[in-house]
Parts: structure tokens; sequence; C-alpha cells
């Protein structure tokens, strides 16, 4: 796109990774009286969003200068020994499969703190709130960006603490105990995983993801390559995550504040699957293939018990709850991402990567919907949304209730949105899976998971029936249509959904060359 010198590059993507950290620790210091504006409240309030903007406006300026003619290629990095004894090395890098969860990342981040600065959720100190927010994305991003299996292990553990006093400290109802649930589920997991890492690390000779992946497994043996897919396998399902897996995502998203909810599904979910993209498929490809019919079982399982749970809590005098329901909803949608990396196809693992941005973009925009819809009437349940406090959205608030329909509609795969190409394009994969899979198998994985694009259909089509439509009562109240902060925070999610979905090679063009050579035998 633009020319822009590498060292101006590494620069920009060491940034991106350590620079949320900075903004943390400044975020906790007295601010200047000058800064201070109105209160101290608001004056760290406007810290986080010009940190997380700065942040977001590196990442765009690190994708433009992308040299798009190599996306297979890892650009903008950095490699410095660390540890020398465990030849660990701080090995920052991104490539096609990165880049665009990186932007995602630092959008939905930057969407955050814009909203919590007029929308601050009930809570401890903004202090806190912001530093915590800003921890969370640099771990995150560091997941996407480094290139050492013992760096990517600690930036995968560092989102933990922050997300579960996000959920502890400004969380609703039965917070506590969906913190603890959060915080227990993801530790175990990861216990498990760092031993899978280190199993690898110690009998391939090093840590590198690079190297490893060009070795493409050949100094790993099918028996280590097997526990090794296992153990970290466990870890990367249980954040994804993975029927049977997933207990703990609804009520955490239950229990989260807004912005919460929106990271969580955005961001948190993606570093499951990109574990499995980015580790398990170029660095234990044997071990991998013997998995991969079992994890394309388990997620047309969860496609079809997410569906039909939302279908169940959409339905009148079920007392669903919205959040809970949208939460369920994730189970589905990311059984198709599994699904299309279980194919160990391009079609399929493109589609894979092509539904985790799909889902960041359309899920992260439903759950500051939910978030409005609750600040206005009070509650989340579906029953109370349908009576007197809700019923008619169309009528009581036009531009909200076309919000709902639209990010609805995207959800459930309508052609010409972001929704419909990564869930396509797994199926696609399943339908002509690696030679060495069963093809009867995955045909049978494809069948189950199209019906679940029906069930999901149906089950959003009753939640905006029973929100958006209907007759409204004369005395019932009138709500407040979409405020322009929120307007601000919500147009970039629309417009990508729509740009994603009607010029799908925008991100493709990025991950398919990626992809091809990750499958290859790694990247360069």
């Amino acid at each position: 796109m633009i020319d822009i010198n590498e060292s101006v590059m590494q620069f920009l993507l060491a940034f991106v990774v350590v620079g949320p950290l900075l903004g943390a620790a400044a975020a906790l210091l007295p601010a200047p009286p000058g800064l201070k504006g109105k209160s101290p409240e608001q004056a760290v309030l406007r810290h986080g969003m010009t940190v997380t903007g700065a942040i977001l406006i590196a990442a765009i300026v690190l994708a433009l200068g992308f040299d798009h003619d190599h996306p297979s290629k890892m650009q903008a990095t950095t490699d410095i020994s660390w540890i020398p004894a465990l030849d660990v090395r701080i090995h920052l890098g991104i490539d096609g499969i990165s880049l665009p969860l990186l932007v995602l990342t630092a959008l939905l981040t930057f969407l955050c703190a814009l909203y919590s600065y007029f929308k601050m959720p009930a809570g401890p100190t903004p202090k806190a709130f912001i530093a915590l927010l800003l921890v969370l994305e640099s771990g995150t991003l560091a997941t996407f960006a480094v290139l050492d299996l013992l760096l990517f292990f600690l930036a995968f553990e560092m989102v933990l603490i922050p997300m579960y006093f996000l959920i502890a400290r400004w969380g609703g109802e039965q917070r506590t105990q969906a913190a603890w649930k959060f915080i227990l589920f993801t530790l175990l997991g990861s216990v498990v995983m760092l031993l899978g890492l280190l199993l690898i690390g110690i009998n391939a000779g090093t840590f590198d993801m690079v190297a490893l992946a060009t070795d493409n497994g050949s100094s790993l043996t099918t028996s280590v390559q097997v526990i090794a897919v296992l153990a970290i396998g466990i870890g990367l399902a249980v954040k994804t995550p993975m029927w049977p897996l997933h207990s703990w995502l609804p009520d955490a998203h239950t229990a989260a504040p807004t912005v919460g909810s929106v990271l969580l599904a955005g961001v948190l979910l993606k570093m499951g699957t990109y574990g499995f993209v980015r580790i398990l498929l170029p660095v234990a490809p044997d071990g991998f293939r013997t998995f991969a019919p079992y994890l394309a079982a388990f997620a047309v399982v969860g496609i079809i018990y997410g569906s039909l749970a939302c279908l169940a809590l959409a339905q009148q005098g079920a007392k669903g709850d919205l959040k809970r329901l949208i939460a369920y909803s994730s189970v589905g949608h990311m059984g198709f991402v599994l699904l299309g990396i279980a194919t160990m196809t391009p079609t399929g693992v493109n589609g894979a990567l092509f539904a985790n941005i799909a889902h960041g973009l359309i899920t992260g925009l439903l759950f500051f919907l939910v978030g409005a819809l609750k600040e206005r009437t009070g509650t989340t349940d579906l029953d109370a949304l349908a009576d007197t406090t809700g019923a008619a959205l169309y009528g009581k608030a036009p531009r909200l209730g076309g919000l709902i329909a639209f990010a609805a509609v995207a959800s459930l795969g309508l052609p010409g949105l972001a929704g419909f190409w990564g869930e396509m394009l797994a199926l696609f994969g399943a339908f002509n899976p690696a030679a060495d899979l069963s093809r009867p198998a995955f045909l049978t994985f494809m069948a189950i998971g199209a019906f679940g694009t029906l069930l999901t259909a149906a089950y959003l089509l009753v939640v905006v029936r029973r929100v958006c439509t209907g007759a409204s009562p004369q005395e019932s109240p009138k709500l407040a249509d979409v405020h322009s902060y929120e307007f601000a925070a919500w147009t970039p999610l629309v417009a990508l959904t729509v740009i994603a979905g009607l010029w799908p090679k925008t991100l493709l063009g990025l991950t398919d060359p990626a992809v091809q050579q990750l499958l290859a035998g790694g990247t360069r």
C-alpha cells in the first residue's frame, strides 16, 4: 500500500504490543492538574481512549505498510535473544494470518474505550478499569504477534487476570461465580497446554515458531506430535471454546459488562483458534491429522448444540436472557471455525480465518446493542423485552431496532454480509477435505453443519420478531434511540461487516497465500 522502512515497521509492531502496557502504567499515575478536565475520572477515561486510539492508528499504518504482494512472508520482524539457556527469543512478526486479527483487536479495544468514556460501567475506580483494559489489549495483541512458543504462552495467559477482574468487579449478577468459573477453566486448560508446548520445544530443540513451522514436524516423532496436539489442543479448545469445554462462556458473558462481552467474544475467543492454525497445523501435522476427524465431530456437535440452546432460549416463556443467547451462538459460530481448521485444506482454513474476523465484528456489534438495550430497559430478559418495555423496537427506537435486525441477519450468514463467507468456505472445505482424511465422515460433518445454519436462522429470526416487531401498547414508554457516541462506536463494525461481505477478497487475499505456505511447510 505505502512504502515504509522495515525499521519503522519493526518499531510500529513493538509499539502496538508494548504501548498498551505503558499506557496501563500511566493510567495508575495521578493526572496532571491541567489534564483532569471536569474530574480525575474523566481524565483517566480520556487517557484510555487516547492510548487505544494511538494503538489503532499504529496498527492501521502497519497494515498500510504491509507488503500485500507477499502476505505469506513474516514482516516487521524483531528477533532478540531473551533467555539463551532455553533458546527463548523475543521474536515478533506478522503475516497475512495475524495482521487482520491484530487490526481487529486494536479496533474493538478502541471502540470499547470510546464507549466507556461516555458510558462507564458501574463499579470501582475508572483508573483500575482502564489499566485492566489496556493490559488485556497488550496480551491479546502480543498473542497474535509473538513467534516463540513460550512467549505465546505468556501472552495467552496475560489476558486472564484482567478479564477476571473486569467480570468480577464491573459485572452484573453472579459475577463472582462467573469470574471464578472463567479463570479455573482457562487456567486448567493452560497448564495442560504448557506441557505440550514444552514437549515440542524440548524434542525439536527450539521454541521458535517460524523454524518449527518450516521444519513441518520432521524433527518430531508421530507419538510426540500426537501427545503434543492433544495437550495443546485441550488448552486452545477451552479458550475457543469447543463443546463440551464451553460451559464457562455463557456465565462469563451474562455477567460481564458490555465492553467485557465485546472483547471476550470479539478477540479472546480468536486466540484459541489462532493457536490451532499457527502452531498445531504446521508444527505437528501428523498428530493433528490423527485428531482432525474428532475435532470436526466436536465442532459440528457444538454447532447443533449451540443453535438448539439458542432456539430454546428464544422461545416464549423460556426465561431466556439475550446476552446468554448470543453467548451460546458463539459456541455454534466457533464450531464452523473449528470445522474449517479440521479439514486441513486451504479452503477450510481460509474459511475459518474469515469466520474469525466476521464473528468478531458481528458478535461485538451484537453485544454492544444488547448492552444499549439493557441500559434503556433495565433488562436483557427476552420475555421482559417482548413485553411492555421492549416490544416493537422499530416503532420506539427505529435506528436501534434496525441495527439489531442488521446484526442478526449478518450473524445468520446472509449473503452479501461478512457472516456468509467464512461458514460457507468451512463447509466447502469439509466437502473435499485433505487427501488422507475420511471424505464420507467429513461429508457427514458438512451436512450436519449445513443443518446448523438453518437452526441459526431460526433462532435469530425469532429474536428479531420478539424484540423488534409487534404491537406497541399505547401506555408503554418511548425509548431513546441511538446516541451519537453509540453511533460512533458501532458504525465501523457495520461498515466492515458490509465491506467484508461484498469484497471478501480484501481479507482472503491476505490469508490465502499465508495459509497455502503454512500447510505446505511453514512461513519464511
